[in-house]
């Protein structure tokens, strides 16, 4: 059988926490990207609905 390094608790500890704060981070990245889209999709909307009562107003 090959030898297998052995890794400290400390360096294995820290690798595991290195990988979720990954995860962490590209999960809110995710987030605020979602965010974004539905911010810019409700500006839409908005704009919309405002050209529309602007029209109604005239009428």
């Amino acid at each position: 059988m090959a030898e297998t390094p052995k890794l400290s608790v400390e360096k294995v500890l820290g690798k595991l926490r290195s990988n979720d704060q990954k995860s962490k981070d590209e999960r809110r990245s995710e987030e605020m990207d979602a965010l974004d889209e539905d911010i810019k999709r409700m500006r839409a909307q908005r704009q919309r609905l405002e050209r529309h009562q602007r029209r109604s107003k005239g009428d």
